[in-house]
């Protein structure tokens, strides 16, 4: 049975459900059980925005609060992992990783390897991603493809509260780390969420619209976006495909590749900063593997390569906006029709 459900609840069930089923899955973070008992507050904070409020009542002390040491509780949440204990750990904004990045890209990453697949880490580390909050230059950054880059790491990034939660159950069963990234931007937005526990496969990617005439690959925000550019197109006689491409790494460019091969243009999308973004990745995977068939060249739009304005003004200008897809997919598309 469905029903509209945030983002930020789904994440919630999603965590509830597991915490039920598994009684020794922990989760840590950064206020995730602050409050209680306090005057004024009958709940935990829940984190940041709230994503974890609830749980503490229902899991007691496997939900742990942690002091801002990134350092110390993710190294304690991958080494937890390393034992079979299925960790859920969050660092509240991406921008401060780099703080935790030993732990994640020399041990929770190259464990597996260097003993030869007997290693199994077990570990999620949620994280919120991407600017529109007026969070300024440290809390507003798009900073997935960096971990895309790391053998070893699993990266998620869903554009749905649907997807949210599937994918969050999937990583959380899953035997590598993930690094599972929330876009602030869309806690708020509701679709349709089944009440009971369901997973979605890692490394696929979702063709959310389907069209003939130009390919949009692009996750998080972005999608969102990219359909309603691709809803203008379609009223001036344009056939636009939007692939949602949910898992980062593994990346599915099958899916791309298959898309592109039908419409012949691609348009990659990423509100990442432009050097070495998953857009950049996927226009040289695609003109690498199907150069010959490509009607036009292969557009990219990201943010510009500079740090997050705290201006709302100035903001709005930072973040691809739907005008900019539109005439961007429109210009690519008439190229040589």
């Amino acid at each position: 049975m469905s029903r509209k459900l945030s983002m930020k609840l789904a994440i919630n069930e999603a965590l509830d459900q597991e915490m039920t089923r598994d009684s020794q899955m922990i989760l840590m973070g950064q206020d995730t059980a602050g409050g209680i008992g306090t005057d004024g507050e009958s709940d935990c904070w829940g984190g940041v925005l709230g994503v974890t409020k609830g749980l503490y009542s229902k899991h007691g002390n496997r939900v742990i609060d942690v002091p801002p040491t990134e350092l110390a509780y993710i190294g304690a949440a991958v080494g937890a992992s390393t034992f079979g204990i299925r960790t859920v750990a969050e660092v509240p904004f991406i921008d401060f990783m780099g703080v935790c990045l030993d732990q994640l890209i020399n041990q929770a990453g190259k464990l597996k390897y260097m003993f030869g697949g007997k290693a199994e880490v077990p570990v999620v580390i949620r994280t919120m991603v991407g600017a529109g909050i007026n969070g300024a230059a440290q809390h507003s950054q798009m900073l997935t493809p960096m971990f895309t880059h790391f053998p070893g790491l699993k990266v998620i990034c869903a554009s749905n509260a649907y997807d949210a939660k599937g994918l969050l159950i999937q990583a959380i069963r899953d035997n590598d780390p993930v690094i599972f990234c929330e876009h602030k931007n869309l806690y708020e937005m509701e679709t349709d969420v089944p009440e009971n526990d369901y997973t979605i496969p890692l490394g696929k990617a979702n063709i959310v619209r389907e069209g003939s005439d130009l390919s949009i690959v692009t996750y998080g925000q972005m999608v969102h976006r990219s359909l309603e550019a691709a809803e203008q197109l379609e009223k001036e006689g344009f056939s636009v495909e939007v692939v949602d491409l949910r898992t980062l790494s593994p990346l599915d460019i099958d899916t791309v590749l298959s898309s592109v091969n039908k419409t012949g243009r691609l348009l990659a999308v990423d509100e990442a900063y432009p050097r070495c973004n998953i857009a950049t990745d996927i226009i040289a995977q695609v003109t690498e593997k199907t150069f010959g068939i490509l009607k036009s060249a292969p557009q990219m739009i990201s943010a510009p390569h500079t740090p997050v304005p705290f201006s709302p003004e100035l903001e709005k200008l930072y973040i691809p906006s739907v005008s900019k897809i539109y005439e961007t997919a429109k210009k690519s598309i008439e190229w040589n029709k």
